[in-house]
């Protein structure tokens, strides 16, 4: 129902964000304790976006301390749902793989430094037009990796339903009468965001709200489509889960997994794989809007 993963409903309880019971060992809800839980988030969502600051602490909802990535084991680092089935249908395979909720360069940064065992990414770069694998080069420099396609998503703006700011490009970022709420830096709609700015010639301290930052695609959908900001970035699949807010389309994205080169044939890797080239896993994508997985699984670059 949330869409999240086991190990982001354990954090929920462990920090008593989420009623339940319990029948023997087995952690049970009712559809209320869901329906409240929503409820009480959304609050704090408006109230974080009102004072300016992140509505999701992603330390409370997954530890990558050395201890816990001892008794993790298999984590894979991203925010999108496709990874979410990925990770359950590996459980179903023998293999325990858990999640992590980071954005992609710090995603990167944690599969550097070993936090991690797959990274997700998409991050665009300007001088060479290209996804990824710029950035798996620089942050993980000497790091042979292998990226492989997930999907493609497309990327562009979330405007007030009926658009009626006529907001269309980058370039009306910087008009006097526009305020947007932005993503977390690392973040994959940021780094677009910051890309293009560039391009233009303009500072992020020229657009209003650029520092009112938040990190999920359906937080600042849902900011906008209340009316606390007037714009925002993000993928094409959250803008049809959101009232009253319109998507202005302007980037097709790759969004890929990165592995190091020495990890790739292991058996929780050959495993992922094996799931993610699998008629089965993708049937659970075919029906789903916002995605094309017409690469899924197939390797666009070795680094």
């Amino acid at each position: 129902m949330l869409h999240v993963s086991k190990s982001g409903i354990y954090g929920l309880i462990k920090n008593g964000e989420i009623d339940f019971y319990k029948v023997g060992r087995k952690i049970r809800f009712t559809e209320t304790n869901v329906r409240d839980y929503i409820e009480k988030s959304k609050n704090s969502a408006r109230a974080a976006i009102r004072a300016g600051s992140a509505a999701l602490d992603e330390d409370r909802y997954f530890d990558l301390s050395m201890e816990r990535r001892k008794e993790a084991g298999f984590i894979i680092c991203g925010q999108d749902l496709i990874l979410d089935v990925l990770s359950n249908f590996m459980r179903m395979h023998g293999v325990m793989a858990l999640r992590a909720y980071i954005g992609s360069y710090d995603s990167l940064v944690s599969l550097y430094h070993d936090r991690i065992s797959v990274a997700s990414a998409h991050l665009w770069d300007s001088l060479s037009d290209d996804y990824n694998v710029p950035y798996v080069r620089s942050i993980l420099p000497g790091i042979r990796c292998v990226v492989v396609n997930v999907t493609y998503r497309t990327q562009g703006l979330y405007v007030a339903k009926g658009n009626p700011k006529n907001i269309r490009t980058w370039r009306d970022f910087a008009r006097d009468d526009i305020t947007m709420i932005n993503r977390e830096k690392g973040a994959g709609a940021r780094v677009l965001l910051d890309e293009n700015l560039k391009l233009l010639g303009l500072y992020g301290s020229q657009v209003r709200g650029y520092g009112n930052e938040n990190q999920s695609h359906l937080t600042v959908a849902s900011a906008v489509g209340r009316g606390d900001a007037d714009v925002a970035v993000g993928n094409e699949k959250i803008a049809r889960q959101v009232e009253n807010v319109d998507f202005i389309p302007l980037k097709r994205e790759r969004y890929d997994l990165v592995v190091k080169r020495e990890h790739f044939e292991t058996p929780e890797v050959v495993t992922m794989l094996k799931i993610l080239r699998s008629e089965r896993f993708q049937n659970e994508f075919k029906q789903i809007g916002g995605y094309d997985i017409s690469d899924i699984g197939k390797i666009v670059a070795e680094t």
